[in-house]
């Protein structure tokens, strides 16, 4: 009698350590779907306020009519990500000419921020000289941008975000989306080509080819109308019917 009660004990309790570990995976999982969204390009930015180094912030609505980077990292004073943001510091004037505003964003207290963000602002990197950070770095320590965002990815961290960029038009629309692994740094010059190209295409309704540099020719969507000259001497070129260049003003 003894050994029969023990035996359901046993299967009692063990049915439901199962099923709590079932339920529990159900819940995980059913947040990641949730709550954990990446946002799509050419669907609205997520908007959020936050405190940051440059005081608490509205975005997208707080940095206006213009394109915006929406910059992000897993922790403060990280080797590859001090790297990032002191790129972005030396590059800010090549941002402004390009009228982009950037914000970092990482799972930090502002506390560290500031830390950080002095620590950065007193390290000669390349040789380069010190350089004033003036994009704000925002406190994402509830991690409710980065799941706003999709940026909290299980299956790295549950905790941290992951190091993704958003490329953001006037009118808020994201127009492109990066995701990194920790142990890759992120390239400046790509992030700049991407919005020079993103800003002619918008402007003159063109296309860009592989590997497109500014300066270099663009693709049209369909071929052109040419009345009274030549192609060439319109500034197109085609190699084939389906694929025409104009020559980049």
């Amino acid at each position: 009698m003894f050994y029969l009660v023990l035996v359901l004990v046993v299967s009692y309790t063990t049915k439901l350590w199962s099923q709590d570990d079932n339920q529990s995976s159900k819940v995980t999982n059913s947040n990641d779907a949730t709550s954990y969204r990446i946002p799509l390009i050419g669907e609205e930015a997520p908007s959020f306020k936050a405190k940051s180094t440059n005081g608490t912030i509205n975005f997208p609505g707080d940095f206006g009519h213009s394109w915006k980077v929406l910059f992000s990292h897993p922790k403060d004073f990280t080797p590859v990500c001090s790297t990032e943001i002191m790129e972005l510091a030396h590059l800010q004037d090549q941002f402004d000419n390009l009228g982009v505003k950037l914000v970092v964003v990482s799972t930090d207290r502002l506390e560290t921020h500031v830390q950080w963000k002095k620590a950065l602002e007193e390290l000669k990197l390349d040789n380069r000289g010190l350089v004033q950070i003036k994009f704000p770095f925002v406190d994402d320590e509830n991690i409710a941008v980065s799941k706003r965002y999709g940026m909290i990815h299980s299956g790295t961290n549950s905790t941290r975000s992951v190091r993704g960029v958003f490329i953001i038009d006037p009118d808020n629309i994201i127009q492109a989306i990066y995701f990194y692994p920790m142990n890759v740094g992120r390239s400046t010059d790509e992030l700049i080509r991407m919005i020079t190209a993103l800003q002619l295409t918008a402007r003159e309704k063109v296309l860009t080819p592989v590997n497109w540099k500014n300066g270099n020719d663009v693709l049209v969507r369909t071929p052109p109308k040419i009345d009274g000259s030549s192609a060439e001497e319109a500034g197109y070129h085609s190699p084939a019917w389906y694929l025409w260049y104009k020559k980049s003003n």
